[in-house]
């Protein structure tokens, strides 16, 4: 009997062991799944980081991540205004495709709201293990709305909730979750800056999920207008220096409609840029500190070319770089946006890519490092091969964009080949301007009068491209 009995103690002692050895196995496991920060910054332009050749304004910090990481040169945004750009990263769908194809107001607070039948990438990983959060500017949804990015895929979501209510960056009131934060803004009295407290939750989250693999998103609101800092801002107070810049005439008092006026748009401006720099440094810091940076992929990029609103000066800074265009524009400046990843030790440090790719690759890559499937069909392609060296790199046939404001616009990639048509609401079978990008990206030069068979071509695509969405039509074009 006492034999039996100390096999038996003998069986349990190795059962426990097995299950510690298992869930030992299953821990690693999990931590060997990368951990992904995509940081977005909103209305930044192709030109206005240093190693994009911005001359005016200091990005030390992304500089850095350029020069450790992967620098790209032809990477696309999913659109030219923010929430369509959004819905195409989210969805993994470009706009002739993606539910959310317009900035369409739903009132009294929020935007056109994704549906329940899609399966955004924050859905993904999250069912692939991944804790998820998103800090910042949503633009997708409502609160309570199908569309809500608590709903959507995020286990934690804080900042606007509504695009609109983000151009104040001294707002009364962010959104944690489903509940609403107040603040003591006033359009007379200035305390809190969004930004700020949106990057010290953004830290806090880190912080809390460092012991499991997180996605952590984080859809920066600089430097859309309005053109706002806190008072005494160093970095603004040192460009109005180097630009002498003089002040301009504004209103003694702001009513609280449209955008806060400012007396020192360029510094404001440059300083913002600054200012989202030093949040990406922090942000790279904290991953370091914390010893998670060897298994964090990095990614930084921007929803669309820089705006001219608030009294910003995209010329000023060359902030389009050499292409033409700025936001609402199809031409390569209004789409055509930075892009830096860095992953130590698994993506070359100091390259440069000229892989063409655009918003919706982003989900079947992170399905890729996160070992699980595109939960659905995709107009993207993983470029992790192109990141990482291993593989053979597949090509997208073609890369479309539509845009329903400004009479309707939309445009189409076929290798070097770019066509832009305009007026698509009054004139949808109506001219087509070509472009060779190669020889041309500044879009200078249109060749649809020497092409026309290439101009069929892309014409078909186009309209293969779209598919109808009642709630985002080309108003008398379908």
């Amino acid at each position: 009997m006492r034999n039996i009995c100390c096999y038996g103690l003998l069986l349990c002692a190795l059962g426990t062991a097995s299950c510690a050895s298992q869930a030992r196995q299953e821990e690693t496991a999990a931590r060997q799944k990368p951990n992904i920060v995509l940081i977005l910054a909103d209305d930044l332009g192709y030109g206005d980081l240093g190693c994009y050749g911005q001359e005016k304004i200091r990005t030390p910090h992304l500089d850095r991540m350029a020069a450790g990481g992967m620098r790209f040169t032809q990477f696309y945004a999913g659109s030219t205004v923010c929430a369509p750009s959004r819905s195409s990263l989210m969805t993994g769908l470009h706009t002739g495709h993606t539910p959310v194809r317009g900035n369409k107001e739903i009132q009294p607070e929020g935007q056109w709201p994704l549906p329940d039948t899609i399966t955004t990438m924050a859905r993904m990983l999250q069912q692939a293990g991944y804790a998820t959060g998103a800090f910042g500017k949503w633009g997708l949804g409502p609160v309570g709305s199908a569309g809500d990015p608590v709903k959507r895929g995020f286990d934690e979501f804080f900042g606007y909730n509504c695009q609109r209510q983000s151009h104040n960056f001294f707002p009364d009131h962010l959104w944690h979750n489903d509940q609403r934060v107040n603040y003591p803004n006033t359009p007379d009295s200035f305390h809190v800056y969004s930004a700020q407290e949106i990057h010290e939750q953004a830290l806090a989250f880190i912080d809390a999920h460092r012991e499991q693999p997180f996605f952590l998103f984080l859809p920066y609101t600089m430097p859309h207008a309005a053109l706002q800092l806190p008072a005494g801002d160093s970095a603004m107070e040192a460009y109005k220096q180097a630009f002498h810049e003089q002040a301009r005439p504004v209103p003694a008092k702001w009513n609280g409609k449209g955008y806060a006026p400012q007396p020192y748009p360029h510094a404001t401006y440059a300083a913002m840029v600054s200012r989202l720099d030093a949040y990406v440094g922090q942000v790279m810091q904290k991953l370091q500190d914390l010893g998670l940076d060897s298994n964090t992929i990095v990614i930084f990029t921007s929803d669309n070319g820089p705006h001219e609103e608030g009294g910003n000066d995209p010329a000023f800074f060359n902030s389009n770089g050499p292409f033409r265009g700025i936001k609402r524009d199809v031409y390569e400046g209004g789409i055509r946006e930075p892009m830096i990843v860095r992953w130590p030790g698994r993506v070359q440090a100091g390259v440069t890519s000229s892989y063409v790719g655009a918003f919706w690759d982003f989900m079947p890559t992170f399905a890729a490092l996160a070992g699980t499937e595109v939960p659905q069909q995709t107009d993207g392609i993983s470029f992790l091969p192109a990141l990482t060296g291993v593989g053979a790199q597949q090509q997208h046939a073609y890369l479309y964009w539509e845009f329903h404001e400004k009479g309707g616009r939309r445009a189409l990639r076929m290798g070097n080949w770019k066509a832009v048509q305009l007026n698509v609401s009054r004139e949808p079978a109506g001219p087509m301007e070509l472009y060779r990008l190669d020889k041309d990206p500044e879009e200078q030069h249109d060749l649809a009068a020497q092409q026309p068979e290439i101009v069929e071509k892309m014409r078909a695509l186009m309209e293969q491209a779209h598919v109808r969405n009642e709630a985002f039509p080309f108003k008398g074009a379908e």
